[in-house]
């Protein structure tokens, strides 16, 4: 997965800017994102503070490791399986 140029804290500014007085087109602009990913951010982390994005953060790459671990395990049992098949 692609890295973010902003951080979860830069995210969460950028949200709060938006609630304020300024636009959403103009708070795009000025952060150079476009209107997509400020309501996909806004989808994703609407509501929370710096820690709980965090958190979420954790879980994320957790997750992902988890994954990664199941498909190799997945990939080694039908290895095995397919050894055990033949007779010898």
């Amino acid at each position: 997965m692609k890295k973010s140029r902003f951080s979860d804290e830069q995210i969460l500014a950028i949200l709060r800017e938006a609630e304020g007085d300024s636009s959403t087109k103009a708070v795009c602009a000025k952060h150079n994102i476009s209107q997509a990913t400020f309501y996909k951010w806004k989808r994703k982390f609407g509501g929370m503070d710096i820690e709980e994005t965090r958190r979420l953060r954790a879980l994320e790459d957790e997750n992902a490791r988890l994954k990664r671990i199941v498909a190799d395990l997945s990939v080694q049992n039908q290895i095995l399986k397919e050894v055990n098949s033949k007779k010898w």
